[in-house]
């Protein structure tokens, strides 16, 4: 039978999570019920399968200690880390095929962190008072589907009713769906490869793609927006892909100048610790992303600056920079565990650095060729130039060529050309 685990703060939400698992029930599902609160839930509250004292155990922490102490804040994260470590043991013991929760910010908070924790594709609905706000916090690089509970979690109303019921339907329609799944012969399909693109990348990806896909490979493409490079992170890590094309690496200009779409100082990091084979180049490495024109920085008013659209400015990455940004990519990639190769365009990193192109500035470029360089001497790292442009289909081919010898190279489950 299709189990949804519950995650919920018994303390102050007994109440709805009896209601939720009733529900669950009436629709052919199991339930375990995690209690992930601090205090002692009030008289009437069900009984938790796995309960506070357990999930704090599980965390290395005694559950009366933590009431003692009074902190709340240091309370909430140790009952968090304790929740991921139950639903995980749920998950690899096959009583879990979703996770449901109905929560405040705090009960958002220790919900979220176990549903990250998991692998993407286990259905996971998180119903938050905080989810008609900025998510990313709670979603992270995560497949988490959230529902804006529109009126506060207290008690089960005309209103509440309505949309906790939604989201009982949608975790029972979706841990049936993965108990199928999960039965049924699994035809792996094609090698994937997980490539990076940004608008000023796209002809290069394009061609890319359709060099991979003609030697067998699917490709799955992930925009380099943040939470895009994080996603390549997350799958890369979690063992999905036979290799990376990371064609387009901007994210690190944004990372280290501060613009809006960093994806961490992890970006460009899980490819190599997993021992993927990997072809990256500096695609887009020529500019840092910010909002509307009005929403840049004032100390960056007198670089130089391109409104992209009415919201999106680019600003161009200085020879300083540039040399900053390749030494990075070059100390990152040199500790990777699997072949890599670094594919660098001698004829520009974007559509608006060609030549005669707004952003076009060989000396900068060049600094960020020679910071590679340096950071890469003594590894085992290859480092090939091409008289080409990022955009140029000669450029892209040959990178999807790379990858393919790499990964056959290595003994991964590489397609026939």
């Amino acid at each position: 039978m299709a189990t949804v685990v519950l995650v919920g703060t018994l303390d102050t939400k007994g109440t709805e999570y009896a209601w939720l698992s009733e529900r669950l029930r009436a629709s052919g599902c199991d339930v375990v019920l995690v209690d992930a609160g601090v205090l002692p839930p009030p008289a009437g509250t069900p009984s938790a399968d796995v309960d506070a004292a357990t999930v704090a155990r599980r965390a290395g922490y005694d559950l009366e200690a933590l009431r003692a102490a009074g902190d709340r804040g240091a309370a909430v994260t140790a009952m968090a880390r304790g929740v991921e470590l139950v639903v995980g043991d749920l998950h690899r013991e096959g009583r879990l095929h979703a996770v449901l929760a109905v929560a405040g910010s705090g009960g958002s908070f220790i919900a979220a962190r176990a549903m990250r924790s998991l692998p993407v594709g286990v259905p996971k609905v998180l119903v938050s008072t905080m989810a008609g706000g900025d998510v990313s916090p709670y979603v992270g690089s995560s497949d988490i589907t959230m529902m804006y509970s529109v009126v506060d979690v207290a008690g089960i109303n005309s209103v509440s009713s309505r949309i906790l019921g939604n989201a009982v339907a949608a975790a029972a329609g979706m841990a049936v769906h993965h108990e199928r799944s999960l039965n049924e012969p699994q035809d792996h399909g094609r090698p994937l490869i997980g490539a990076t693109m940004f608008g000023v990348t796209t002809p290069a990806v394009d061609a890319a793609r359709q060099r991979l896909d003609e030697l067998g490979y699917e490709v799955l493409v992930f925009h380099a927006t943040g939470a895009g490079g994080r996603a390549l992170e997350k799958l890369a890590a979690g063992g999905f892909l036979a290799g990376v094309l990371d064609l387009t690496t901007t994210e690190l200009a944004d990372d280290l100048v501060g613009g809006v779409l960093s994806a961490g100082p992890d970006r460009l990091t899980a490819a190599g610790l997993a021992g993927l084979p990997q072809v990256v180049a500096p695609g887009a490495l020529d500019m840092v992303n910010f909002g509307a024109r009005e929403t840049v920085p004032e100390r960056f008013a007198e670089r130089h600056l391109l409104v992209h659209n009415p919201t999106v400015t680019l600003m161009r990455t200085t020879a300083e920079e540039m040399a900053e940004l390749g030494g990075s990519m070059g100390r990152k990639l040199a500790t990777a565990q699997g072949p890599t190769a670094v594919l660098w365009p001698l004829g520009g990193v974007s559509a608006v650095d060609a030549p005669g192109g707004p952003f076009h500035d060989p000396q900068a470029d060049a600094a960020g060729l020679a910071g590679l360089r340096i950071a890469l001497r003594g590894s085992a790292v290859e480092l090939r130039e091409l008289d080409a442009h990022v955009n140029d289909p000669v450029f892209a081919v040959a990178a999807a060529d790379h990858l393919h010898r790499l990964i056959g190279a290595h003994g991964r489950p590489a397609a026939s050309a």
